[in-house]
């Protein structure tokens, strides 16, 4: 079984690839702040209406935020069948500073 988390140039690599799908747990707020270009808009609160309707649970998924809600949701997909899942380590913030460093922090 894969880790929980993955490191942002392990998840660069594989979505350069595409061989994993970007799920981003944040506010559409959040999102107009910064945004990782391919990633697919799904706050928290909206994973359990729209995940069986919009993911595959064969599929790699990358959950991005920061910290305890992009585990959170890892956590929860994993419980439904998405054995793959994996939580961003360092979420967007480790994203920019790690892979993309025009991309801004807040």
């Amino acid at each position: 079984m894969l880790d929980y988390e993955i490191s942002p140039s392990e998840a660069a690599s594989l979505l350069r690839d595409r061989k994993a799908r970007l799920i981003d747990v944040r506010e559409p707020w959040e999102l107009a702040k910064a945004a990782i270009d391919g990633s697919l808009l799904m706050p928290m609160g909206d994973v359990p209406s729209r995940a069986h309707q919009e993911l595959d649970p064969d599929e790699r998924l990358i959950v991005c935020h920061l910290g305890q809600r992009s585990l959170t949701v890892t956590a929860w997909l994993r419980n439904q069948g998405f054995e793959q899942a994996q939580s961003l380590r360092g979420g967007i913030e480790a994203w920019s500073s790690e892979v993309d460093p025009a991309l801004p922090r807040y």
